[in-house]
């Protein structure tokens, strides 16, 4: 049986100074922990705006470094704008005195501003988390100060700006990794569903295939036979692209060996039944070190997407131009127009003319291939063409062993 949790206890009962904002930066709530550094009671806080209940203190520097409410301003702001949590390592606010109004306690703090989403996603309230650090700068001024007779406030403020610039600095490091992990579940989890939904339609066409068999034992054996075999192979393929991704993704180490890239174009060549006729210029002597299962693979999938595109021919040309080697694939097809000749490498990513012509793509050839391409420090793209599409790769041209 579920318990359940009395949230604002949770809240109250927080060791860390916190305290809950409107958009408008006015209390709505605070917890004990907050009352017992400010010498407070709640009364003196729900229902005011932050900066009226701590206002600024004139007399304080006006160096970004030292001076609080500026700084924490700027980082509300920044909460509100992206809905993302900040973070301001170290600031100096100093604290009105309760029972000496206008005389202003020098205090320095880290805080925390974590948005709280609203049903559509607005921010509805900031939770304020504080940490009081003033013990840590005075005992780094008396540091400074026994250490460099005369320059110790200096001697602070470089430790400060120090201490806050590699403050800063992890916490943007642990935002772009929380961001690179959460987009990477993510294309992950679209990759999943969108890859079940692949599989799902070749199956069922197996399955269709095989009751109607059952059921009339009349049927064309030859028939249905090349229909499943057609299947079988779209599901071999999208299990393929799935494989290679997860090779790819986890960084698989494979063995690289030097290749000759006009006598490995010429071998992968001989095992395909092309659907148009292929045209090869292909200059010798032009190596590479590569994984020649990778690249086979590489090859493989430009050369079934100039199969989907093509007319009538395929042209695949390798050339040396130091420091690459270059390997193209041109088709006479309908072409990539300019704003998609990016796009056309994202996963998943279909244009809708090659959505007709070949409606079970998973999508995925020309990703798998950039990927590989890049894994192998090279680069592959979609250059200009008059009529039909040019994809180029690009590797570092390798010594040929001396005889």
């Amino acid at each position: 049986m579920r318990s359940e949790i009395d949230y604002e206890a949770v809240f109250r009962a927080g060791q860390a100074p916190s305290a809950v904002l409107t958009p408008a930066f006015v209390l709505v709530d605070v917890n004990d922990g907050f009352l017992k550094t400010h010498g407070r009671d709640r009364d003196a806080f729900v229902g005011r705006g932050l900066f009226d209940v701590f206002p600024p203190n004139p007399a304080a520097p006006e160096d970004s470094e030292q001076q609080g409410a500026p700084a924490l301003r700027a980082a509300l702001e920044q909460v509100l704008t992206t809905g993302r949590r900040d973070f301001v390592p170290l600031q100096r606010y100093d604290v009105e005195a309760v029972d000496r109004p206008g005389v202003f306690e020098e205090r320095y703090w880290s805080t925390v501003l974590t948005p709280v989403p609203g049903p559509y996603g607005q921010v509805r309230w900031i939770v304020l988390s504080t940490e009081e650090v003033t013990d840590l700068v005075r005992a780094l001024r008396r540091a400074g100060a026994d250490g460099d007779e005369g320059g110790g406030n200096d001697s602070l403020t470089l430790q400060l700006r120090t201490l806050n610039d590699q403050l800063r600095q992890a916490h943007r490091e642990q935002r772009e990794t929380t961001s690179a992990l959460r987009e990477a579940i993510e294309r992950q989890r679209r990759l999943v569903y969108d890859a079940s939904h692949d599989l799902r339609n070749p199956i069922t066409g197996l399955l269709t295939e095989l009751e109607v068999a059952l059921s009339d034992p009349g049927c064309d054996l030859h028939r249905l036979l090349r229909k499943l075999l057609r299947d079988a192979e779209r599901l071999n393929d999208i299990v393929a692209d799935l494989l290679d991704l997860a090779r790819l993704d986890n960084r698989a180490p494979e063995d690289n060996r030097l290749i000759d890239l006009a006598d490995f174009v010429t071998e992968e060549l001989d095992r395909r039944t092309p659907s148009a006729a292929v045209l090869t210029r292909l200059d010798t002597h032009v190596c590479v070190r590569a994984s020649a299962i990778r690249l086979a693979r590489l090859l493989s999938n430009l050369m079934t997407n100039a199969e989907r595109h093509s007319h009538t021919k395929i042209e695949v040309v390798v050339t040396a131009d130091p420091p690459d080697a270059v390997l193209e694939v041109v088709d006479d097809g309908p072409g990539i127009p300019p704003e998609d000749r990016e796009r056309v490498f994202e996963r998943r990513y279909r244009r809708e003319e090659a959505r007709l012509r070949d409606p079970g793509g998973s999508g995925l050839g020309l990703s798998i291939a950039r990927e590989i391409a890049q894994e192998h420090g090279g680069r592959l793209y979609a250059a200009e063409q008059n009529g039909g599409a040019r994809l180029v790769l690009r590797l570092p041209l390798a010594a040929e062993p001396r005889t």
